[in-house]
Order: C-alpha cells, then sequence, then structure tokens
C-alpha cells in the first residue's frame, strides 16, 4: 500500500506540473477548469489501472489494451514533464541573472517590456501547444525505436592468462524482454531467429523474462524453446519474475529447455578448459522467499577446478558480492540503459552501471540496455540489444 501511495502520489505531481502550465492558462470558466483538473488526475492515475487489474486476476485483450493506452500516455506525459522542467529552468537561470543585471545597471534593458500581455499570452500558448505536439511525435519516434527488432551488440571481452580452448567462446545474452501485455509472441520469435542466427555456443537470460501468469503468456513465450547451444542455455531470475508467480515461472523456464540457476553453477567444459558459470537469485528475490536470498558465495559453493568464473545477476548491484567472491565476470541486466531521457541518470542513483562493460575491483561487468522494454514502449538513444560476448585472450 505503501509503494502504491508513492506511485500515485508520484504520478499526480507529473501530471499536476504538466496542468499548471496548461490548464492555468486557458481561458475557461471555473468550472470548466474543475473538470480538466479533474481530467487531469484521471490521467495521472490511469497507468496504475493495467497493473491493479492484473494484481486481481483480470488478463485478457481488453486489459492490454488498457495497457497500451495507459503506457503511452505515462511516456508522452513524462516527456512532456521533463521538457516543462528544462524550460522553467532556463526561466529561472535567466531570472537570475536579469537580477543581477539590474542590481548593477537599473537603466538596462531588461527593465523595458516590450510585449503586453496578449502578446504574451499567444506566446505562451504557441510554446505550449508546441510542447505537446513535439511531445507527441517524441512519443511516436520513441514508440518505433523500441518495436524494432533489438540490435546485436558484439562486445570482445579479455582475460589475461585465458585457457586456449576458452579463448573465442561466443556468449549470446538477452535479458528483460518482459513478455506482457505490449510484448507477443511476435517480438519473441524474431529474437529467437535473431539469436540463433548467431551460432552462439551459449545462450544466458538474465531475467525479467515477463510480466504477468503463465496462463495468460504461456503461448507467447513458446518460441524461446527454439533456443539450443551446444554449451548449454541458462536462466537466472529477475525481480519482475517474483511479481508474476516466480515460482510458476521457474518451472516453464525449465520446460522451455533452460538450465535454471538458483543460487548455483554448473561446470562447462570446452576441450580442457573449464569454465565455472554461476547465476544467483535477483537482489530483491530474498523478500519474496527467504530462501531466494541472492549470494554469489553461496552460489559457486563446493566448486571444482576451474579456469574461468563466470556470474550471472539481474542486477547490477550484485557486484559488490561478486567481486568478493573473486568472480572473473558477471553479466547483468536490469537498467534498460535508462530507455529514455531522463532514465539513464535516474537508473544511476540506485545501479552502480547504466550499461556496457565496466571494470569493477578485480572483476569485469557487462550490463545489458535490455532486449524488451517495460512501462512505456519508448526507446529514445538506447536502443534493445542482444548482446554476442566473445571471451578472448588478453
Amino acid at each position: 500500500m505503501i509503494f502504491l501511495f508513492i506511485v500515485l502520489v508520484t504520478l499526480s505531481i507529473i501530471y499536476g506540473y504538466i496542468g499548471s502550465h496548461i490548464i492555468g492558462k486557458l481561458r475557461v470558466s471555473m468550472v470548466g477548469k474543475v473538470l480538466l483538473w479533474l481530467f487531469a488526475l484521471a490521467c495521472a492515475w490511469f497507468p496504475v489501472a493495467p497493473v491493479f487489474l492484473r494484481y486481481k486476476g483480470y488478463e485478457n485483450a481488453m486489459v492490454d489494451l488498457t495497457a497500451w493506452a495507459a503506457y503511452l500516455s505515462l511516456g508522452c506525459a513524462t516527456l512532456m514533464f521533463v521538457i516543462y522542467l528544462l524550460i522553467d529552468l532556463i526561466r529561472m537561470f535567466t531570472g537570475l541573472i536579469q537580477r543581477v543585471v539590474l542590481l548593477f545597471h537599473r537603466s538596462s534593458p531588461f527593465h523595458a517590456d516590450g510585449f503586453d500581455r496578449e502578446k504574451r499570452r499567444f506566446l505562451a500558448g504557441s510554446l505550449d501547444a508546441g510542447i505537446v505536439a513535439g511531445s507527441v511525435l517524441l512519443t511516436g519516434y520513441g514508440l518505433f525505436q523500441a518495436r524494432r527488432s533489438p540490435a546485436v551488440i558484439p562486445v570482445n571481452i579479455p582475460f589475461k592468462g585465458l585457457h586456449k580452448d576458452l579463448d573465442g567462446i561466443r556468449i549470446v545474452q538477452i535479458t528483460d524482454l518482459h513478455v506482457g501485455p505490449t510484448i507477443k509472441k511476435e517480438y519473441v520469435g524474431i529474437v529467437t531467429n535473431q539469436v540463433m542466427a548467431l551460432s552462439p555456443d551459449m545462450i544466458v537470460v538474465t531475467g525479467d523474462l515477463v510480466d504477468g501468469s503463465i496462463h495468460r503468456l504461456a503461448t507467447d513465450v513458446a518460441p524461446l524453446a527454439g533456443l539450443k547451444a551446444p554449451l548449454g542455455t541458462f536462466f537466472v531470475t529477475g525481480n519482475h519474475e517474483y511479481y508474476s508467480n516466480a515460482v510458476m515461472w521457474i518451472d516453464m523456464a525449465r520446460r522451455l529447455g533452460f538450465d535454471v540457476l538458483l543460487n548455483e553453477h554448473r561446470i562447462v567444459e570446452k576441450g580442457s578448459g573449464r569454465l565455472l558459470l554461476a547465476g544467483v537469485t535477483d537482489y530483491s528475490g530474498g523478500r519474496f522467499f527467504s530462501h531466494h536470498r541472492s549470494s554469489p558465495k553461496e552460489a559457486i559453493s563446493g566448486a571444482m577446478p576451474h579456469h574461468l568464473k563466470i556470474l550471472l545477476a539481474h542486477q547490477p548491484k550484485s557486484i559488490v558480492a561478486a567481486e568478493k567472491a573473486q568472480f572473473d565476470l558477471q553479466i547483468s541486466g536490469h537498467t534498460h540503459g535508462g530507455q529514455y531521457f531522463p532514465g539513464p541518470f535516474l537508473v544511476k542513483l540506485s545501479q552502480p552501471y547504466v550499461s556496457g562493460l565496466h571494470q569493477h575491483g578485480r572483476t569485469k561487468i557487462y550490463v545489458s540496455k535490455g532486449t524488451g522494454y517495460w512501462g512505456p514502449p519508448l526507446r529514445m538513444a538506447v536502443r534493445s540489444e542482444i548482446t554476442l560476448i566473445r571471451l578472448v585472450a588478453a
């Protein structure tokens, strides 16, 4: 309930801020303004509707359609919010400069008011119209980018002293597909075909596969059964699995052919080279089931001798424990690369890394931008990806 309250307050602030710029300037009666504000409040809380309906067990085409409308409107509103905020910050900054200038130059041209009220009202109205139109166009562009097939991102990760038989191993990562109200079987099939076209040695899915029940989404995830690789296909849970009955989705992942790693590891052999591949439950898993507390240390308990140690962990923040456990590489997702501005900056507030390859102490970490998207079906300058990781000798 507390989380829901925070979400509703946040949405109310976003839409209220936009309304203060638009509704407050309209020449309508008081009754008209009250009705417009009620409409703005309804729009603010609308994005919660599909989540609430799914929580209550309603999953059907109408709920999916509601999700499309709610999330697109939310995406457009957040863009408008950011644009208005930037404009207000610019106005605040220029206003401060004007005040400073006026302190020293009383005859400054800033004293002159070259516009009458009607001209100011016209310019303000034109600006509002431009912001609304621009936000709608940006939403359309973001939707196009989000619905495109993911880009294949090749990443060579070097390791000193890498065993010769492990040199060149190709690991394909998909993550954060978020199969649900707006991502369906067709998109999943496209991703599956793209992955198999890369002829990977190993396939890893690092969580947040779904947003919904098996009853509703079993057909949509079915194409993933076509993912095959000679060194195995592996899966770890993300936080969204726990919102959608993780136990049932773990069982489904196994039926799809994945080796599910729940704080455990496998020794993958190629020639005489031995790769330890470990996987942990999501960083927040312990909040849902005590035996799903994420533990990189537990994941390597009793490990046989090996030449390289890789951890699959949904959230980048697992890197702290991974580095302590002396992993050579962590492969993660969760962040979506921020999806669109100001997402990358907001993600940075809760995660140590947003996207790409980084060095954390002795451990390398690669964070994917995600293969799908979540919430608003928008991506801007942050295209979804299928990652082709290649282990190479330094």
